[in-house]
């Protein structure tokens, strides 16, 4: 049989003790911390996919001007080198 370990002792007597008041506005303030939390959380992530689609559509425009698609194919020989 082993002997208690120190740290389990000392929250056994921790968990035992008077337990701490808590303030009467505690759910009243951790409420309103959340709903912060829930509304920054959706700021980020609406200016994130606004982002995004300003991404691709700057990149369909560019495609639609520059139509790099139509590049002319490379050529089958390389250009003479010169000066070594």
């Amino acid at each position: 049989m082993s002997f208690p370990d120190r740290k389990e002792t000392e929250v056994r007597r921790m968990l035992e003790g008077p337990h701490p008041v808590l303030p009467p506005d505690l759910a009243g303030r951790a409420t309103e911390r959340g709903r912060r939390i829930l509304r920054r959380h959706q700021f980020v992530r609406t200016v994130g996919w606004l982002l995004l689609f300003a991404a691709v559509v700057a990149f369909a425009v560019w495609a639609a001007i520059v139509e790099p698609w139509t590049a002319p194919p490379p050529t089958d020989t390389t250009p003479p080198l010169e000066g070594w």
